[in-house]
């Protein structure tokens, strides 16, 4: 009886180590596959992102011109400096958070809208939709381009023969019309893509809720302040945060159209930054002044979201 007893506990640690390996060798293999899927992009992260981040980080307590081979250590010499002496800076961050606003405001209202309407049985909504996302297709750098010819050139020929102001006035020689300016090109630009993410939020929407609101006699700004709104608040949490951190980061449609001007009243953060390091060859200032940056985006956009999210769990 002792023996069988035995043989049966032999048995059964001989079973549990089997399964014991055959479960570690189906976690081994799981774990290759995925590697294999995750590792080169996981890598192309690190080289891409975090190894420059991490050099940007290093660079921004030293002093380099970026061609000398000695690079000198100087602390916290260079936030001292931007934070006391480079009011430069915090006028084109003043700029950079006035265009923030304005375009956030302007592109979500428009691409909202657009979204409404096209949302509805037109017979040609398809085809408008690709029209108004066709500007995002487009280069920030070759739109720029676009857009000075038509307000420098186009917009003076339709003043001389119509007489308009509007049409008259020096739209980028003139630092308040060339903030509007921009504030219109990038607006033109991204309310497409705004609202195509707007369109396949209202499609998800329940008819069966809105017909209910209509037979108990909503009208159409009922429907749209107490059932609609709410619905789609994911949506406009995800475009509240796409173009805040796209006007924050305006660099190639600011540098095209306007190139910072009229006398840097339109230069923004990016475009500073850009010709501390690259045009004064202050490599170790304009490192601090683009982790300075990044921490005032990142702060930003997060306080957003997490009111954003708030607010989707309220209604």
């Amino acid at each position: 009886m002792a023996l069988v007893t035995k043989q049966e506990e032999s048995h059964a640690r001989l079973s549990d180590s089997l399964i014991t390996k055959a479960a570690k060798k189906r976690r081994a293999r799981s774990m290759i596959g995925y590697l294999a899927f995750v590792g080169p992009a996981l890598l192309f992260f690190i080289m891409i992102q975090m190894i420059p981040f991490g050099m940007g980080v290093y660079y921004s307590f030293t002093s380099w011109n970026g061609i000398s081979s000695t690079v000198e250590w100087v602390g916290l010499d260079n936030y001292i400096r931007i934070f006391t002496n480079d009011t430069r800076f915090f006028n084109s961050f003043l700029f950079t958070t006035k265009f923030m606003i304005a375009a956030v405001l302007i592109s979500n209202a428009i691409g909202f809208t657009l979204a409404l309407i096209l949302n509805a049985a037109l017979k040609t909504k398809n085809l408008l939709r690709t029209v108004y996302f066709l500007p995002n297709v487009i280069g920030g750098l070759l739109l720029g381009f676009i857009w000075q010819f038509i307000f420098v050139r186009g917009f003076a020929v339709i003043g001389d023969m119509t007489n308009i102001g509007f049409f008259q006035q020096p739209w980028l020689g003139d630092a308040n019309t060339a903030f509007w300016g921009i504030v219109i090109v990038f607006a033109w630009q991204i309310s497409g893509y705004m609202m195509v993410i707007y369109v396949a939020a209202l499609q998800g929407l329940d008819r069966s809720l809105i017909e209910a609101a209509k037979i108990d006699g909503a009208n159409a700004f009922q429907l749209l302040r107490k059932i609609i709104i709410p619905l789609v608040l994911p949506a406009f949490t995800i475009c509240l945060f796409l173009t805040i951190s796209m006007a924050f980061k305006i660099f190639d449609l600011n540098l095209s159209l306007t190139g910072g001007g009229p006398f840097n009243s339109t230069e923004s953060v990016a475009i500073n930054i850009y010709n501390e390091a690259f045009t004064m060859n202050n490599y170790g200032i304009g490192s601090a002044k683009s982790i300075l940056f990044f921490l005032v985006v990142a702060i930003f956009t997060t306080i957003q979201v997490s009111i954003t999210k708030k607010r989707e769990v309220e209604a």
